[in-house]
Order: C-alpha cells, then sequence, then structure tokens
C-alpha cells in the first residue's frame, strides 16, 4: 500500500510539472491579448549591387552551355556472369557548336566504354567520340540534341590575360551540377603534366575554386567568354586548396579544330622518330636523341643523322636536337611542343649536337 502511495505521488508530481511546462510554452506563444505573434516584417533590401547583378548575368547567360558527362564502363557480375553498364565517374563540359560538339577533359572520359551527356535542360544524350588528345588533356564527344537546344559557349583568348582578372567557373563539383565559383587569375605560364606525362605549357592558374567534378567545365573572364578548360587541382585533401589550373583557350581552339577535323592533333613534323625521354634521361643524353629518318622527309634532305651500329654491333649514337630556331630543346616532349605552333612547309633552324659538335640544319616540316 505503501508503495502504491509513493507511486501515486510521484505521477502527480510529474503530470503537475508537464502541465506547468505546457501552459508556460502556450503562454509564451500567445500575447498580451491571446492572440498568436504576427510574422517578423522583412526589411527590404534595395537593388543588387553592380558587381551582384553582373555575376548574375553571366551565370544566367553562360550556364545553358555548361554540360553534366557522366562516364559510363562495362563490369562483368561476379556471381552471374551478366556484363552490365555502371557509371565509372563524372565531370563537366561545355557546348561548342550547334553540331552537338562537346569539349571536355580527356582523363574525364579516359577508358570509359561510352559517355552521357546531361544538358542544362536536365536532357540526357548518348555521345560519341569524334577525338581525343591525352597530351593535351582534351576530349570532343558529339550528341543528337536538337540545334535549338545547344547553345554554344562564346569563345575569348589567353594570350592577353593578366594577373588579377576576374573569373567565374561553372560545373559539376562532386556531382553538384550548375556550380559558379568566382576568383582571380593567379599566375599564368605555368606548366602542368598530361595523362601521358607530356608537359602542358602556359597553363592558367586560378584561386576560384575548382573540386572534383569540375574537371573539363569552362573558365570565364568578366566577359562571359571562355579562357580556359578547367582541368587540374593542387591539393593535399582531395577538395579544393586555392590552386586551379586550367587549359589556355588559344591552345584549346587548334586542339579542338584538330580533333573535329582528324580525330587527333595533327603536328608537322621533321621526319625523324626520337629515343624515349625515359632511355634518354637513364643514358644521361640532353636533348631529342634521333633513332631513325624518314625516307624522303625534310630531315633527310637536310642531312640529319640517325642512330645506327658499327661493324661490332656497337651503337652510334646519332644526331641529338638541342634547338629548333633557337628554342632550347632538351627532350623529345619539348620537340613536339616547340613543332605543334608550326606549319607543315615551314623551314625551322635545327641546332643538333653531333659527336663533340653543333651543327646548324635548316629543315622543311612535312604533315
Amino acid at each position: 500500500m505503501k508503495v502504491s502511495r509513493s507511486l501515486f505521488a510521484a505521477i502527480l508530481v510529474v503530470s503537475g510539472f508537464t502541465a506547468g511546462v505546457s501552459c508556460n510554452a502556450r503562454a509564451a506563444r500567445t500575447s498580451d491579448d491571446g492572440q498568436a505573434p504576427a510574422m517578423r516584417a522583412v526589411t527590404p533590401r534595395g537593388a543588387l549591387s553592380l558587381q551582384e547583378l553582373d555575376l548574375t548575368r553571366l551565370f544566367e547567360e553562360s550556364s545553358p552551355s555548361v554540360v553534366f558527362i557522366t562516364s559510363i564502363t562495362m563490369r562483368r557480375d561476379l556471381f552471374r556472369l551478366n556484363v552490365m553498364e555502371i557509371p565509372q565517374g563524372t565531370g563537366s563540359g561545355f557546348v561548342w557548336d550547334r553540331d552537338g560538339r562537346i569539349v571536355t577533359n580527356y582523363h574525364v572520359i579516359r577508358n570509359a566504354h561510352k559517355a552521357q551527356v546531361t544538358l542544362a535542360d536536365q536532357s540526357t544524350w548518348d555521345a560519341t567520340l569524334v577525338g581525343a588528345a591525352p597530351e593535351k588533356d582534351l576530349a570532343v564527344l558529339r550528341i543528337e540534341a536538337p540545334r535549338d537546344r545547344l547553345k554554344p559557349i562564346r569563345v575569348g583568348s589567353s594570350h592577353d590575360l593578366m594577373v588579377g582578372q576576374s573569373v567565374l567557373a561553372i560545373g559539376n563539383p562532386f556531382g553538384f551540377d550548375q556550380t559558379l565559383t568566382t576568383g582571380i587569375i593567379s599566375a599564368l605560364g605555368r606548366e602542368i603534366e598530361s595523362v601521358n606525362r607530356i608537359p602542358i605549357r602556359d597553363v592558367i592558374q586560378t584561386d576560384a575554386a575548382i573540386n572534383p567534378g569540375n574537371s573539363g567545365g569552362p573558365l570565364l573572364d568578366s566577359a562571359g567568354r571562355l579562357i580556359g578548360v578547367n582541368t587540374l587541382i593542387y591539393t593535399p585533401s582531395g577538395a579544393s586548396a586555392g590552386i586551379g589550373f586550367a587549359i589556355p583557350i588559344d591552345t584549346v581552339n587548334w586542339v579542338v579544330t584538330d580533333l573535329i577535323a582528324y580525330g587527333h592533333i595533327r603536328r608537322p613534323t621533321l621526319g625523324v622518330e626520337l629515343l624515349s625521354d625515359q632511355l634518354a634521361r637513364r643514358y644521361g643524353i640532353e636533348g631529342a636523341a634521333v633513332l631513325e629518318v624518314v625516307d624522303g622527309s625534310g630531315a633527310q634532305r637536310a642531312g640529319l643523322r640517325p642512330t645506327t651500329r658499327d661493324r661490332r654491333g656497337r651503337i652510334l649514337l646519332g644526331d641529338v636536337i638541342v634547338a629548333i630556331d633557337g628554342e632550347q630543346i632538351q627532350s623529345g616532349a619539348e620537340l613536339r611542343l616547340a613543332l605543334e605552333r608550326r606549319k607543315a612547309g615551314e623551314s625551322v633552324l635545327v641546332t643538333v649536337r653531333r659527336d663533340r659538335n653543333e651543327l646548324e640544319f635548316h629543315v622543311t616540316l612535312s604533315q
């Protein structure tokens, strides 16, 4: 009986406390006249600043040109042995023209079985590969979308950029599509390495936040023109650390033109085959070592000498190219970079190291 009374008393105490809290809460939610209080009045904001208006206008004009890219690969189910398609990764890109060509980074679609492109209107299209340039980390896809759904991006220039200029990046970081970040050009003339370990020069450095998923998206100037393709971030954590890199549009423009026309970069050539840079470094060779000279080429007509063997089978190193038109060449990769700025039919002054002497040859470039 004592237990029951104690329990009953405890229930009364708890009930009283709960009722008190409830009454206090009701009192707090009502005013003195018993009516619920009105919502706080909104303070008028006023007009947006000119800078904000410019940013919103640039985003509205440019974002329809930006696309979301999903690369797809094939995997076999270990239990059922069925082959199925699964997403491999995502990235960004942009509409190049009304024929449905889409530009992105090569590493976004590398090793993919196929790719899908989602436009700003959320329609998704299967894409075919037009061409790829791993050495520039660029690729061109094509979709069969109606022309009225495609808004080509406006193209600018990069040779006249200045450190401190404002820039905008639009892309799909971590899968969040149509994301805008802003910043400035932090530096110019940087050099990064492509997926096949060939340098990409004159790269733009920016502090605009670039994260995984931004790859292949556009870097725009304050006029809304394309000045670069976001391709790489420097980060110890995997997220943006304020150091991002974009391939300059002056490079993108001629690379994309070649990819559309030929499916690959079509460089002029001296007419030589080179020793790989890895072997050249192993043997301490500085320059581009000539292994073979192509018959009928400009190099053969000029008199460049290939690598051969003597009667005892010993290797006789051929010419080592050390300069093109006075520009120092320290590797085969640097030679390819020097030649890509020339055209077939041009004559270049080639400086070679032969034995212990330096010789010069005028070589006509061929395609």
